[in-house]
């Protein structure tokens, strides 16, 4: 049974690079773009703000620098524009709605994007925009899953909804062990216990620590995100409380 209302105000999306490529083996699938767009604004036209981080792998992995004997700080530069690529695309598709979009970078390049900072992304969240963080922290060796724990942080989201390949929170990869288990709800500190494959540590800890909940449900299934917002849906609630 779903809410007559949004459970929340103010959202932070994690949204995997590798969901924007669909089918391809590499870049950007336009019209996959333009899917989770839809369900992007479908949530904003509900009255809530959100926020979007984007990660870069359909592009590129800065570790993949470090594995071949590359500088892994160079690697996750690129990493790092890699994302603001994305962020432009979807962007892109969200104006294409009709959904006032910005782009904020934690790297400084004015004349493709704003730069970040918290005054920044709540002047914008006020004005009714749909705020898409791209650059990661803008600081090498950290993830973007650790970029969407500290967005969230910084601008008070009520919730990190994190777009997956599956379901929810699984006890094991459901594509390679059958046996797996579903959880619907667990804690912060179970997640880390248990080393389940959710966000990175300092994500999870992040979150834990300014007792943000993770939501984890398929990016794949179009208008989960809005039945999420109206309390219904398929999820794993990461929560303390």
């Amino acid at each position: 049974m779903t809410a007559a209302e949004p459970l929340y105000k103010r959202v932070l999306l994690k949204c995997s690079g590798e969901a924007l490529m669909g089918a391809q083996g590499f870049g950007i699938d336009v019209t996959v773009a333009d899917r989770i767009a839809s369900d992007i604004a479908e949530v904003a036209r509900l009255g809530v703000q959100v926020g979007v981080v984007v990660g870069g792998g359909n592009i590129f992995r800065g570790v993949a620098v470090a594995s071949k004997g590359g500088d892994r700080v160079t690697g996750d530069h690129m990493g790092m524009l890699a994302t603001v690529i994305n962020g432009l695309a979807l962007a892109t598709s969200l104006r294409k709605l009709g959904i006032d979009t910005e782009v904020l970078s934690a790297i400084s390049m004015p004349e493709i994007c704003q730069s970040f900072s918290q005054r920044a992304a709540l002047h914008l969240f006020n004005r009714g925009k749909v705020v898409i963080f791209a650059g990661g922290t803008g600081n090498p060796f950290f993830t973007t899953d650790s970029a969407a724990a500290l967005r969230a942080a910084e601008i008070g989201a009520e919730a990190i909804l994190k777009g997956t390949q599956v379901d929810g929170i699984y006890s094991a990869d459901p594509k390679l062990d059958p046996h797996a288990t579903r959880f619907d709800q667990i804690t912060h500190a179970e997640v880390l216990n248990k080393g389940l494959a959710v966000m990175d540590v300092a994500a999870v800890a992040l979150a834990r620590e300014n007792k943000i909940p993770i939501i984890v449900f398929s990016i794949h299934e179009k208008g989960e995100f809005a039945k999420i917002i109206l309390g219904g849906g398929r999820a794993t609630i990461v929560r303390d409380h």
